[in-house]
């Protein structure tokens, strides 16, 4: 039985082994190609490490060129000097952080790496002090002459009240303040603090704002919060040759149309009816550089900033008042103050220093009523508002901030794309202005940090903006530029740009005056609005009329330009003075 059942069994199949046997011989080829994959991408991962090596080889290569090429720059530079050429500090005196050809360090200022650009003012022989920051890389190809060398006006300053005139319409008063400021914290900045005064590191100059990878500027780009409005071309101003009066000869010119001292002057337009007069009061004399002056709201006292020091002078009797000095900074290298700026009410003296702190002093006390740090670099404007309580302050850290003294904190950080040289704040409290390194200039609300006006494009400056001031009516604004021109905005009914946004960006260039040889480093209007000043490298002092464009007068500190003495600084007429003061 059990072998009949045996029997039924089926005989093994040949299909399955043939099937068995084609699963084999797929797995053996599809082993076989694996490995053929396997070697392919070694290969190929090998020929990637030669042209990686290949491209390594190359940028060491470009390296060493590079350098090559920096060495032989800074070699053919000091030879073009010492044969008599153009100063290399005359244009961009130093790198962009992105890199480029590098340069001597310039004879006018230098304090460590931290110093990225070279002076507009050459020092003369044995004096030392603080430079200015120099014209941009366009500047310097446009300027094929070289600039003379002159003594060091330190950092522009904003130019304070000059002398009033009654009996003219001029500008009508701004309405109140109304202490437009945003009560709220900004975001937290990240700065290095303060730190000790830098060591042997020769005479100071300011940090450069670091630049963009085009220092040309060809098309500044337009804010973020509007675009460039569109506006006709520049109306060109008459007259021109009768503006530039550093040209005249002044034993040719008859009494009436100039006035001297034993080592001043001033120059009359012969073509505009005189109507000013001008006396020098005083000559203020300090031990260093003074780098900034700036006048009481009253015109009572004048400030000055020197190396470690602020001094408060009286100018009725030119009698020094007090000296505020920090004595807890560290005793070793110097430490120059680039901005001062007094309270409203004259209790207070702010100053920006070079350890990049903004003190603010309580004159009667001399102490240090408050302490603000944030900025990363060099301070190099201040303005206090009307109401008493805030500060404005431009850095060469393309930032400007805005500080409460009551609540001893920034309350506005407003930043741009390059260094700024200048800052106002409007009479009325409710805008921020501020001229920068990339020739434009800018207008913020006050209280919530947006940009209302950027002053620029074809009507605008042709190099870096360093000093901007409001007029008293707060509706118009002036500014000065190494471009040798001053400029009057039009920022057109204020009051509605917080309102209506699509009325932003109106304001217009009505007025261009041109007469200086040189940069123009500061400006001001008087207190009733009828005259513009401006003060520039070519040493002069000029006073603008404002509605024709004519200068009156021009007034110099100086009579030999050849004499190694002390450029004018800046505009330094006092509110109630017809005067001027010279420090």
């Amino acid at each position: 039985m059990y072998n009949a059942h045996r029997g039924m069994v089926p005989a093994p199949s040949n299909r399955l082994t043939e099937l068995l046997d084609q699963v084999r011989q797929e797995f053996e080829n599809q082993q076989r190609n694996t490995s053929e994959y396997e070697q392919n991408m070694a290969s190929q991962v090998q020929e990637m490490e030669v042209v990686r090596q290949k491209v390594y080889s190359l940028e060491q290569t470009q390296i060493a060129i590079k350098q090559r090429y920096e060495e032989d720059i800074a070699r053919l530079r000091h030879e073009l000097e010492a044969r008599g050429g153009p100063p290399s500090h005359v244009g961009i005196g130093a790198l962009p952080p992105h890199g480029g050809v590098s340069q001597p360090q310039p004879p006018a200022i230098g304090h460590g790496p931290s110093n990225l650009f070279g002076g507009i003012m050459a020092n003369p022989p044995g004096q030392g002090g603080p430079g200015l920051v120099p014209p941009s890389q366009d500047q310097q190809q446009q300027q094929q002459q070289p600039q003379p060398q002159q003594g060091p006006p330190p950092h522009q300053m904003n130019a304070s009240q000059a002398l009033q005139q009654g009996g003219y319409g001029g500008y009508p008063p701004a309405h109140a303040v109304n202490g437009g400021f945003n009560p709220q914290p900004p975001q937290a900045t990240a700065s290095p603090g303060p730190g000790k005064s830098r060591v042997n590191r020769g005479p100071p100059g300011p940090t450069t704002p670091h630049q963009g990878p085009s220092n040309s500027y060809p098309d500044p780009r337009p804010s973020p919060h509007l675009g460039r409005p569109s506006s006709p071309p520049p109306q060109h101003q008459g007259h021109a040759v009768i503006n530039n009066l550093a040209d005249l000869e002044i034993d040719q010119l008859r009494p009436e149309q100039k006035r001297e001292g034993t080592d001043w002057f001033a120059i009359f337009n012969p073509r505009v009816q005189r109507v000013l007069d001008v006396d020098l009061v005083h000559t203020l004399v300090h031990e260093s550089v003074v780098c900034c002056v700036r006048f009481s709201h009253d015109g009572r006292y004048v400030a000055t900033g020197c190396n470690r020091s602020a001094q408060i002078f009286e100018v009725a009797s030119g009698a020094q008042v007090t000296k505020l000095q920090d004595e807890s900074v560290d005793k070793e290298g110097d430490l120059y103050i680039r901005s001062v700026c007094f309270s409203p009410d004259g209790k207070y003296l702010a100053t920006g220093a070079e350890d990049k702190q903004i003190r603010v002093w309580d004159i009667q006390s001399r102490t240090i009523r408050n302490t603000f740090s944030g900025h990363e670099q060099d301070i190099y404007s201040l303005d206090f508002a009307r109401d008493g309580r805030h500060i404005a302050s431009g850095s060469g850290d393309r930032s400007v901030r805005v500080w409460d003294i009551d609540s001893h904190r920034e309350v506005l950080n407003l930043s741009i794309e390059d260094g700024v040289t200048t800052v106002a704040i409007s009479p009325t409290g409710d805008y921020v202005s501020a001229g920068s390194l990339d020739k434009s200039v800018r207008v913020w609300d006050a209280q919530t940090g947006l940009l209302i006006e950027r002053l620029d494009g074809i009507e605008g400056h042709k190099d870096s903006v360093y000093s901007v001031a409001f007029a008293p009516n707060g509706r118009s604004l002036v500014s000065g530029s190494l471009d040798k021109t001053i400029k009057m905005w039009d920022l057109g009914d204020t009051r509605g740009l917080r309102a209506v946004p699509e009325q932003r960006g109106v304001g217009k260039c009505v007025k261009t005056f041109e007469g200086h040889k040189d940069f123009v480093l500061s400006v001001a209007l008087t207190p009733d609005g009828r005259w513009v000043l401006s003060g520039s490298k070519d040493r002069g002092v000029q006073f603008w009329d404002p509605r024709s464009g004519d200068t009156q007068l021009m007034l110099q500190g100086h009579k030999n330009s050849g004499k190694n003495l002390p450029t004018l600084l800046a505009i330094v007429l006092g509110h109630h003075s017809r005067n001027w003061v010279r420090c």
